[in-house]
This record gives C-alpha cells, sequence and structure tokens, in this order.
C-alpha cells in the first residue's frame, strides 16, 4: 500500500467516521431530550456546534504550562483518526494489514483518554486537575479487561492479532459473539466502551454538576471543537471496533452494509440506554466495577474460549 494510497484512505476513513459520528451524536441528543420530555437539538446541532467553535477565540488561561495545552486535542483527534481509518481499511480490505494491526488500534484508541489527561493537567485549573486524575483511574481500569475480551475474539479466530483475518475468519465460521466466550467477552467490551466515552455511568472526568466541565473546563474555540469531533468520532469508532471482532465484521456489499447499520443501530441503542438510566458512579465504584467484576469475567471468558479452541467446543 503505497503513501498515496494511505493517506487517501486516511482522509477517506477518517472523514466517514466523522459524519457517522455526528450523525450518532445528534441521535444520541436527540433520543436523550425525548426520554427527557424535551423536544431536543436537531439531528445535525453536533455538526454546528463543531463549526461553531471553529469561528470562537481560543482563550489560553495564565495557568497554563507550555503549548501542551493547546496541542493535546489534535493528538487525541490524530489517534482517533489514524485508529478509524485502520478500522474501515481492515474491514473491507483485509489483504492489507499487517502482524499485530488490532494491537495499535487498540493503542490509538487510548491515545484520546492520554491527551485528555496531559490537556487537563498543563491547563492549571484545579478542577480539570481532578478531572484528570479520575480519567486516568478510569483508563487504568477499563483498558485491562478490554484488552483481555480483545484476546478472546483472537483465540476464536486462529490467534491473529490481524483484523482482517479476525474478520475473515468470522465469515467463515460465525460471529464470534455466537459463542459463550465470545457475548461475554461482548458484554464486558460494551461495559468499557461506555468508559472509554466518558458517558455516564462513567463520566466521573467531566461531571458538570461537581467539576464544571471537569477536563474541558478551560478549553475554548478551535480546540474544543477539536475535542468534540473526537468525541464523536470516538461514538462510532468504538461500536465499529466491536463489531469488527465480536459481530462479523463489515462486508463490502448491499446486504453486508444493511447489516452492519443494524449492528452499529443496536450498539448505539446500547449505549443511549446505558446513559440514560443509571447514575454517575464514583471513581472508586468504577474501579471496583473494572477490577473485581470485569476482569474475572474478562478472564472467564478467555478460559472458555481457549478451552474451546484446545477441545474443538465451538459454541464455547
Amino acid at each position: 500500500m503505497g503513501i498515496g494510497a494511505m493517506v487517501l484512505a486516511l482522509v477517506t476513513g477518517a472523514g466517514a467516521t466523522a459524519l457517522l459520528g455526528l450523525l450518532a451524536k445528534g441521535v444520541d441528543r436527540k433520543v436523550t431530550a425525548r426520554l427527557q420530555w424535551r423536544v431536543g437539538p436537531p439531528l445535525y446541532q453536533p455538526a454546528l456546534d463543531c463549526l461553531k467553535l471553529l469561528g470562537k477565540e481560543t482563550v489560553v488561561p495564565a495557568s497554563a504550562m507550555g503549548n501542551g495545552f493547546l496541542i493535546m486535542p489534535l493528538f487525541g483527534l490524530a489517534g482517533t483518526a489514524v485508529a478509524s481509518s485502520m478500522l474501515w481499511v481492515m474491514n473491507l480490505r483485509g489483504d492489507v494489514g499487517f502482524v499485530g494491526d488490532a494491537i495499535v488500534v487498540l493503542y490509538m484508541l487510548a491515545l484520546p483518554a492520554v491527551a485528555t489527561i496531559l490537556g487537563a493537567a498543563a491547563s492549571g485549573n484545579p478542577y480539570a486537575t481532578v478531572g484528570a486524575g479520575r480519567e486516568m483511574k478510569l483508563l487504568i481500569g477499563y483498558e485491562l479487561p478490554l484488552t483481555i475480551a480483545l484476546l478472546v475474539a483472537v483465540v476464536h479466530t486462529g490467534n491473529s492479532f490481524r483484523l482482517g483475518q479476525i474478520v475473515a475468519a468470522q465469515g467463515d465460521g460465525g460471529m464470534v459473539a455466537g459463542s459463550v466466550s465470545g457475548l461475554l467477552a461482548l458484554v464486558v467490551a460494551i461495559v468499557c466502551m461506555q468508559a472509554k466515552l466518558g458517558l455516564v455511568p462513567f463520566d466521573q472526568a467531566e461531571a458538570e454538576s461537581e467539576l464544571m466541565a471537569g477536563v474541558y473546563t478551560e478549553y475554548s474555540g478551535p480546540p474544543f471543537a477539536a475535542i468534540n469531533l473526537g468525541r464523536c468520532m470516538l461514538l462510532a469508532a468504538l461500536p465499529i471496533l466491536l463489531i469488527t471482532l465480536f459481530l462479523g465484521g463489515i462486508h463490502p456489499s448491499g446486504l453486508g452494509l444493511a447489516a452492519f447499520a443494524l449492528k452499529f443501530g443496536v450498539l448505539l441503542v446500547i449505549i443511549v440506554l446505558i446513559r440514560n438510566t443509571n447514575p454517575r458512579l464514583r471513581i472508586d465504584q468504577s474501579l471496583r466495577l473494572f477490577w473485581y467484576w470485569l476482569t474475572p469475567l474478562a478472564l472467564l471468558a478467555l478460559g472458555l474460549a481457549m478451552a474451546g479452541r484446545h477441545y474443538e467446543v465451538t459454541w464455547l
């Protein structure tokens, strides 16, 4: 794959993810409003918000340390853009993948949280600093069970860390989520996805009722637009990751794209329902959930997957 093709894939994949993410965010806000007996904004409101912020003044607090405060939102956006482009390419053209691309995608999707932590810490605002500490604890909490859940998909699809091979193996042998271990791993991954998105009940880093805007308190103008766009892109990229690993991937055909739209819609509904039916957890409660419940559940799923692979029991 040449440099020109890579740039084209990056621009196209990131653009498609941005459009899908902005639409998903519009649906999320609209459904949330209706559940609260409000009319809610139009579906294109998130796009208007990002465009409006691009025209606003960027205010840098006197307490901000260096250029890290302004650069970090771009790093987070870049990580999401690269990961989402890789997911599209590996699904639609699995032959161009490389060994370990699943691990690279997982690392790229961790970059937005790391950038948020560094940017908030660099702002010098006490509310943002408290939010950065919470974001760091959440990152430490959910990355382990999420990684173990990914390993379940790897074991089910022939011990391959190539996303293209994971998708191809599911086309031949059925979805990973069709097994007991795959279903357990998918449940773990969905909860981790909610935390990665920073949505209720895992919105402790922002916590508007406690920390004003938390990690985003001092951001304004184009940097805040980059943060909002990055969060919208994550709302599209993370369901695509789960579809790739557990639900058969994306296939470039009429029925394949229709099936992808259905799977994406179901995952989006789950995200919205979790957000609107749960209270915010304390940070210690979140860590207990991830370490004492989800990590053992993910390990159980991994053990069942390895046993099923060894004894050739496909439903395990």
